[in-house]
């Protein structure tokens, strides 16, 4: 059996990035969008899509974006904020003064 596809895509409209299993909602990223600033809010990954890595995906996908948009990152979400620590290629989307507060 072949794994599902995964598509994710920012829905603005409710301000969250949305990752989705086989056309299925499987999880989202709330945001909150200001000028020249993205804030990472809350992650959250359907109990029946865990494991998967798919939050990572979610995180991964918002950085991205922010970095093709000229965005900075303020990782409110201790997911999204860990997620940062380990990938320490996003560190430099979170303001020079403000990184230390988040540990990066």
């Amino acid at each position: 059996m072949s794994a599902p596809q995964i598509t994710v895509a920012d829905n603005a409209d409710r301000e969250r990035f949305e990752i989705r299993a086989a056309g299925k909602l499987a999880g989202f990223l709330r945001y909150r969008l200001r000028p020249g600033l993205i804030e990472l809010v809350h992650t959250e990954v359907n109990d029946e899509f865990e494991g998967r890595g798919l939050g990572g995906q979610l995180v991964s996908f918002a950085l991205d974006d922010a970095r093709e948009r000229g965005l900075s990152v303020l990782p409110i979400c201790p997911f999204a904020n860990d997620y940062m620590r380990r990938h320490s290629q996003y560190a430099e989307l979170v303001p020079e003064a403000r990184r230390h507060g988040f540990g990066l």
